[in-house]
């Protein structure tokens, strides 16, 4: 809670209450505006409290548990939070994990970056008052998303990855499906893009608005989209390459000016180069085994656990017991929708992780908000927290 109300430097302005009952302040951010007129003069953001506690849960509960746990971490995109955990947690050991299941955790991730760039850029332009560009996005984000239906049968928390691999193969028409789906993401794209880069509205709204230098942004901890609109080439899929990333062709977006404009642009083309990846994926994908067969980590086929004693007894142990990381510490990145996730994980040695730390990429962007309004419109602290694409989950500590 914001327990000290600061006073208006001057008795003419006025405090405004922005949130958190307003349509696009989440339901659990608000800010706390001085205005002068409609001119924001100063604004004290309040972090909205989701009573997740992911960090103290996930010492209590072993490796596996804390998995559906990263889904709430950012709930737009949450396959690639389940991505880099398990992630990190492999690099405990070091743990191999089949190279299929590495293709397919590749794909799941620049989907689902596909899909959360689609609900930022159309809920952002629906705040700024174009609702048919929702729309344009909205459809083929829809198809993607039956598609992670299928997968793993849930289309919001889905919970898909294991460590040691994936839990399930991708459905039969994967390639024939997901090649059409691309198709409408390229018309979505440039249908929508078509609307906004020359209107003349919409570039009134975002451009030069809620700028930041890339000094700056380097200096507050932005990564991601919103470092790259600032003209910063750093993408850790380029700069620190993991899984088969360096073995695809695609480029690293970047803007000029770092206002709300380039931010959603850079998106705009992320999606295009994600599309990309994506057909290279479906074609490099091996045939072969989707989870490692450590007996260790990877729970047994279901003919063993009914036809043997011994497919019963590590079975039993490793739901019981859980699997067991060697001592030691980790930090392990990866390059989400929003920019870099991180996971600092302390093993004791036990089923249980001793200590996990989570850097999440809004976390650090969010504190350049109250600075980005400064000297703004009211109207304009929509439009900035929209680019900014802020996911309430993962301000939560």
């Amino acid at each position: 809670m914001i327990t000290d109300i600061p006073k208006p430097l001057s008795e003419n302005n006025m405090l405004l209450n922005m949130g958190p009952s307003h349509p696009t302040m989440h339901g659990t951010l608000r800010v706390l505006l001085e205005l002068d007129g409609e001119t924001i003069v100063n604004a004290t953001p309040e972090i909205g409290y989701l009573h997740r506690c992911f960090e103290k849960e996930s010492e209590v509960k072993n490796y596996t548990q804390v998995i559906p746990y990263t889904d709430r971490l950012n709930y737009v995109s949450p396959l690639m939070n389940n991505v880099g955990y398990c992630m990190a947690v492999e690099k405990m050991w070091p743990l191999e994990i089949p190279e299929r299941a590495i293709w397919i955790r590749m794909l799941v991730a620049e989907l689902s970056r596909i899909m959360d760039h689609c609900v930022c850029i159309g809920t952002n332009v629906v705040d700024i008052g174009a609702l048919t560009n929702f729309w344009y996005l909205f459809n083929p984000r829809e198809k993607l998303i039956d598609w992670v239906e299928a997968l793993c049968g849930a289309r919001l928390t889905n919970t898909y990855t294991r460590v040691g691999g994936v839990m399930r193969d991708v459905p039969p028409n994967t390639k024939t499906f997901l090649s059409a789906c691309m198709k409408d993401i390229y018309k979505a794209v440039k249908d929508t893009t078509g609307l906004l880069k020359k209107n003349r509205i919409f570039m009134d709204r975002t451009q030069r608005v809620g700028a930041i230098s890339k000094e700056d942004a380097i200096s507050y901890g932005f990564t991601g989209p919103c470092l790259r609109a600032c003209d910063v080439n750093y993408d850790i899929r380029k700069a620190h390459p993991y899984y088969f990333y360096d073995q695809l062709n695609w480029d690293v977006p970047l803007g000029k000016y770092g206002d709300s404009y380039d931010r959603l642009f850079v998106r705009f083309e992320e999606i295009i180069q994600s599309s990309r990846m994506v057909e290279q994926m479906l074609e490099k994908m091996p045939e072969g085994p989707i989870m490692t067969d450590r007996r260790d980590v990877a729970l047994p086929a279901k003919h063993e656990v009914y036809g043997s004693i011994e497919g019963i007894i590590r079975q039993f142990k490793i739901i019981m017991h859980g699997i067991k990381p060697p001592a030691g510490e980790i930090y392990s990145y990866t390059e989400a929708a929003n920019g870099e996730l991180g996971f600092y994980i302390v093993s004791d040695g036990s089923d249980k992780p001793y200590r996990i730390k989570v850097r999440p990429p809004c976390f650090a962007i969010y504190q350049a908000y109250p600075d980005l309004m400064k000297g703004s419109l009211v109207a304009d602290a929509v439009a900035i927290l929209g680019g900014l694409n802020i996911v309430a989950g993962e301000l939560d500590r």
